[in-house]
């Protein structure tokens, strides 16, 4: 089993920046990929962005293109997002989460963090 922390989140003005930290401990043998995703109040949860655990290769989300960045230390198990030029719209709690070798869908999930972006 993988444990996964995010941290980082806060609030910013419009036009700010935050980073936001994913640490995975525990079983990181077999993660494909980490993903991020944000959920709005009332809204769906949707996808932002992700990284493959062994190719660093980066895919988003039209509406992030651009203004945010995924990365990785391998040192520290770590994945980040870097937000930048944030929009009040990108207020949301912010997760990131495990695909497996293997698998079809994100499995494990962390417990999110709260990014609040202010106009």
């Amino acid at each position: 089993q993988v444990q996964l922390v995010e941290s980082g989140g806060g609030l910013v003005q419009a036009g700010g920046s935050l980073r936001l930290s994913c640490a995975a401990s525990g079983r990181t043998n077999g993660i494909y990929s980490m993903g991020w995703f944000r959920q709005a109040p009332g809204k769906e949860r949707e996808f932002v962005g992700r990284i493959g655990w062994s190719s660093r290769m980066t895919y988003y989300a039209d509406f992030v293109k651009g203004r945010f960045a995924i990365s990785r230390d391998n040192a520290k198990n770590t994945v980040y997002l870097q937000m930048n030029s944030l929009k009040p719209e990108d207020t949301a709690v912010y997760y990131c989460a495990v695909e497996w070798l293997g698998g079809v869908e994100y499995d494990d999930w962390g417990q999110g963090t709260q990014v609040t972006v202010s106009s």
